[in-house]
């Protein structure tokens, strides 16, 4: 890593020895102080600029190597007040890109324009606030979870600029005392936690001294690599937030195992680098807050407010060491009064773009703005350059989908977090469009179950479906007229049966002739009762599928009458004859298996003329 920079240096130094000089300007006067406590990098210049030429001058030109600019997040100019002053109240200078003739391909250049122009010793004093991501690199890149955290960074002592510098002094401020090494040159000190280079004093342009500083940074490296905020605007009195983090410990990476009774015993030493919460400022009556992550709600959460903010601190479900992950959601509603007002024809919601977390840098932060269904014309003023582009969104009762801006914008900071405004117009009677879509609603449904109710929807009783119905349900209904009357002769062969028993058990031949007689006239009233059902069932089309069944069920019935009839002769005619009972059973075998096997046939029949 050293002798990369090394190198690096190497080339931009050979890049400047060939610059030409801006000779009309100087810097009478250069005081820096570099700002290391987090994991943001703050540069904060006092410039006092002076003219020794005779042009008018009216930008004054910021230097800073492309390497250093690819990490530049945020560059703000502004009149210096003067100490005892509100530096707040003073407005930022116009800071733009430029690409100044004959310069270093090296160097990124921005202009700074003067509220006036500068005359021939005529001198003004700026601030410049240089803000900074990723500008701490973690050495070593890999530590322990006992280890602490050490972080390297790279400055020049000289303040790099294409004018000359009369006199120059910086101080670089530390979040500990423990220092691991730092480049000692003239003119450098150490006081607590700060290192102090300078004064220096005639620096020619473009001069450059570079430093290293190698020190303890145990704070915590929050990155989230995108953050998707989205505002929901509801007319009906809130602006719903919703804001999805992913989360990452950009510091040193983590080897080796985690212990989490180490941690929990002594966290600021088996932890010190760890992201342990997040503080999140939220606007002032805040209410319906949560805070949850794919898996549900969280519950390691504290909310509290007053009239001035509502505060939320909120604890991962783990301690973050480096390189760790996390995803998760916050959401909250604000009062629609705070942030939505009319200019004209126009309404605006005016709200701060970044995110509420405190020292949490993030690489892509996606807003997307949800405007009512209907809103039109539609513009946005932003405080600094954003991507724009224009969505839409489907939700409850919407017919076309609600505007949604979406504003994208990468290397984001807390300086970010400023206000920007949406504008709209909005017929104020669209928002009667939904509430009417429901009552109407409703009323169309009441409307259907009163006809429904009142209305005869049965088929029509002359139609060829109806009375096919009819006909089917006549069938069915001789069908099963048939059935049971099958039943009963199956009832009266069982009787029949239990007669022979009976003459084996007392051998009273008379009493079992009598019995027989008495169940064939009752078989052949059955028989009678068949004919017209039958004859029903052969004239009838629907009958066409169950009629063969039907046919062999009452033929088979009068097999097994006529089987058990012979039976029931042959066992009376033995007993007349005294023969004996193996001599009887050897004359009935053969009918009695022919009667078990109609007996099965006529069963099977029954449930083959259910199915149907």
């Amino acid at each position: 890593m050293t002798m990369g920079f090394r190198f690096d240096l190497l080339l931009f130094t050979i890049a400047l020895l060939s610059v030409p000089v801006l000779s009309d300007l100087i810097l009478s006067k250069v005081d820096r102080r570099i700002d290391l406590t987090s994991q943001i990098v703050r540069i904060t210049s006092t410039l006092k600029v002076e003219n020794e030429g005779t042009d008018l001058v009216s930008e004054v030109l910021l230097a800073f190597p492309d390497s250093q600019a690819k990490k530049l997040a945020h560059l703000v100019a502004t009149p210096n007040e003067g100490k005892g002053k509100t530096k707040g109240s003073a407005v930022s200078l116009p800071v733009e890109v430029v690409q100044p003739n004959e310069m270093p391909p090296a160097l990124t250049f921005y202009s700074v324009s003067l509220p006036k122009g500068l005359g021939k010793g005529d001198t003004f004093t700026l601030d410049v606030l240089a803000v900074f991501t990723h500008a701490l690199q973690p050495f070593p890149e890999k530590i322990s979870q006992a280890d602490i955290q050490l972080v390297v960074f790279y400055e020049t002592a000289h303040y790099l600029s294409p004018y000359m510098v009369k006199v120059q002094s910086l101080s670089v401020k530390l979040p500990d005392a423990r220092i691991e090494s730092f480049t000692k040159i003239e003119n450098a000190k150490i006081q607590g936690s700060e290192i102090k280079y300078g004064p220096y004093e005639n620096l020619p342009p473009f001069s450059y001294s570079p430093i290293v500083v190698h020190f303890e940074g145990n704070q915590p490296f929050a990155v989230a690599q995108e953050l998707v905020r989205e505002l929901e605007i509801s007319h009906w009195g809130s602006v719903q937030v919703t804001e999805d983090y992913n989360l990452i410990h950009g510091g040193a990476q983590s080897k080796g195992e985690f212990s989490r009774l180490d941690y929990q015993a002594r966290p600021y030493i088996r932890g010190a680098s760890a992201v342990r919460r997040l503080v999140a400022k939220l606007p002032p009556r805040a209410h319906s807050v949560y805070y949850r992550d794919e898996i549900g709600n969280i519950s390691t959460s504290n909310l509290w407010g007053d009239l001035k903010k509502t505060e939320l601190v909120i604890e991962p479900r783990y301690p973050m060491f480096g390189g760790w992950r996390t995803a998760f959601t916050i959401g909250y509603g604000l009062p629609l009064q705070d942030f939505l007002f009319e200019s004209g024809r126009k309404r605006y919601l005016n709200i701060s773009f970044g995110s509420p977390m405190d020292e949490v840098v993030i690489d892509t932060l996606i807003v997307k703005v949800v405007l009512p269904e209907g809103s039109r014309d539609i513009s946005v003023s932003a405080p600094f350059p954003v991507k724009q582009w224009q969505e839409t969104k489907l939700s409850h009762l919407d017919v076309v989908g609600r505007p949604v801006i979406v504003l994208e914008k990468t290397n984001v900071v807390p300086e970010h977090n400023q206000y920007f405004q949406v504008y709209y117009k909005f017929n104020s009677l669209s928002m009667f469009r939904e509430p009417l879509m429901l009552i109407s609603g409703y009323f169309l449904l009441f409307v259907a179950c009163i006809i429904y109710t009142h209305a005869d929807l049965s088929i029509s009783k002359s139609s060829p479906s109806y009375l096919a119905k009819l006909q089917w349900d006549e069938v069915q209904a001789a069908v099963q007229q048939v059935q049971n009357i099958i039943s009963r002769c199956l009832t009266i062969h069982d009787k029949l049966e239990a007669s022979l028993r009976d003459l084996s058990r007392s051998g009273d031949v008379q009493a079992c002739k009598a019995a027989r007689k008495a169940f064939d006239s009752l078989l052949k009233d059955l028989s009678k009762e068949l004919k017209p059902l039958l004859a029903f069932l052969q004239s009838s089309p629907q009958a066409a599928p169950i009629l063969p069944k039907v046919e062999d069920l009452v033929a088979k019935e009068r097999d097994l009458q006529e089987k058990l009839m012979v039976k029931h002769s042959t066992v009376v005619d033995c007993y007349e004859k005294n023969s004996g009972r193996r001599e009887t059973e050897n004359r009935v075998a053969s009918q009695q298996q022919k009667i078990t096997a109609l007996r099965q046939e006529v069963d099977d029949l029954f449930e083959i003329i259910d199915e149907i």
